[in-house]
């Protein structure tokens, strides 16, 4: 099984990558390992809605990302992290999503949809801010299931954590950790 994690936040050991470490950490309990990808170390630029994916599925730009196509093309299990920014994901991992527009051409406009693979397709969105109100995580959420669909992740599972800013705070949370931990577990767990 081939699992990938994305990790949006631009602070080192923030919440965000403490909530992925858990999951990860659960999943590579289970003997599988994870490759994360670390949004802010990378070179992506942002989508130019250029239209150069239209015919064929795939971005004419060649930085980071490619790498990241390849990876989701091949993927069972996709992990997206992120803070809430402004009732959104980061712009770290939103410039990914956005640079996945060659997946949605790709399937929508081409009709080829990323193959299913042997263990199907299922996603995990881990989404951390500090405001109160329910709607940044909806309004993140709304964008998740946008990538999710289109690199043809069915199903997500959604952890959202308010009221949590301060770096490190996470771990004050009640059932956070131990939440990650479980949604990892139950990720990679294979069900008939």
């Amino acid at each position: 099984m081939k699992i990938i994690a994305f990790l949006g936040s631009p602070r080192k050991d923030g919440n965000t990558e403490l909530l992925l470490k858990e999951a990860i950490r659960a999943i590579e309990e289970s003997g599988l390992k994870v490759r994360v990808f670390n949004l802010n170390d990378m070179n992506i630029s942002p989508c130019q809605s250029c239209g150069g994916c239209e015919d064929t599925g795939v971005c004419i730009f060649h930085d980071d990302m490619a790498q990241i196509h390849a990876e989701i093309r091949e993927a069972d299990r996709i992990i997206l992290a992120s803070p809430i920014y402004f009732f959104g994901v980061s712009a770290q991992a939103k410039i990914m999503i956005d640079r996945c527009q060659c997946f949605w051409c790709e399937k929508y406009l081409l009709k080829r949809p990323l193959p299913e693979g042997p263990y199907g397709r299922r996603g995990l969105l881990l989404l951390v801010g500090g405001q109160k109100r329910e709607i940044g995580i909806q309004c993140a959420e709304a964008t998740a299931k946008a990538f999710f669909r289109t690199v043809s992740v069915p199903e997500h599972e959604t952890l959202g954590y308010l009221c949590v800013d301060a770096k490190g705070a996470i771990v004050n949370h009640t059932t956070a950790l131990s939440d990650a931990y479980k949604a990892g577990k139950k990720l990679v767990t294979l069900t008939t």
